[in-house]
């Protein structure tokens, strides 16, 4: 499913927001991850009802298929973007992805695969958000598809961001996700987070320059086996991260 607010002046250029809506099976899937595409939703609505125009579109993507292997994001990576090895156009056009996928916690921090700068860039975004305990962000140059839909645009070679949160019930009971059950959600920390990543989402979408890439001699290798690779964050957030 997709959805966007479409930019103006950098409207061919791309931000992406997004979560899963498939589950397991044993449960409803409130916090996995139903709440997290409600909280990606929710960020647009935002941005549409205050009546943002961003610069470039703003575009939410809720995926199918990320418990069986990441495929709804992977299938459309390589539709829209393909690879740093091998790029089509939009590949050029893409200013990154927001994903959120570990339950109805409060969002705490972002990681993102990318140079140093890209953690600097997002760090000043989350400034504001101190007083709600967002603590910053890192990069990654990890290129290994993970944890959650993230990933495949980091093994594409793009930044792919991930939304770090505070972990609530969210493995319970590893494997079944049982803790999935609506009454698990946390409404306000769920809103908290839409504001974080909206404004967030709506910063990158307004700069004159897209986040910066690794340059072809420093781009790490891509990684194509899926690790249970949760990206690592760190309230310093100064170092690389490799999760």
């Amino acid at each position: 499913m997709i959805g966007e607010l479409q930019g103006t002046d950098k409207k061919d250029e791309v931000i992406m927001l997004g979560g899963h809506l498939d589950s397991w099976h044993a449960a409803t899937g409130a916090t996995d991850n139903a709440i997290g595409c409600a909280v990606m939703m929710e960020a647009l609505r935002l941005l549409k009802a205050t009546g943002a125009r961003p610069r470039r579109t703003i575009r939410v993507a809720l995926w199918s298929g990320e418990e069986e292997g990441l495929l709804g994001s992977q299938a459309y990576v390589k539709e829209h973007f393909g690879s740093f090895e091998n790029p089509k156009p939009e590949f050029f056009k893409f200013g990154g992805y927001f994903n959120i996928d570990s339950g109805t916690g409060r969002a705490r921090g972002m990681s993102v695969f990318g140079p140093t700068e890209d953690a600097v860039i997002l760090r000043e975004a989350l400034g504001p958000f101190a007083s709600l305990g967002v603590a910053g962000a890192i990069n990654t140059r990890n290129r290994g598809l993970g944890g959650s839909d993230h990933t495949s645009f980091n093994q594409a070679g793009l930044p792919g961001i991930g939304v770090q949160q505070d972990p609530i019930e969210y493995l319970l009971i590893p494997g079944t996700r049982i803790s999935t059950r609506m009454s698990a959600v946390i409404e306000d920390d769920a809103q908290k987070s839409a504001i974080v990543i909206a404004d967030a989402a709506y910063k990158l979408a307004m700069r004159e320059d897209l986040l910066p890439r690794f340059k072809a001699g420093e781009m790490p290798t891509a990684a194509h086996a899926i690790t249970d690779t949760h990206a690592c964050f760190s309230t310093a957030g100064t170092e690389d991260c490799d999760g």
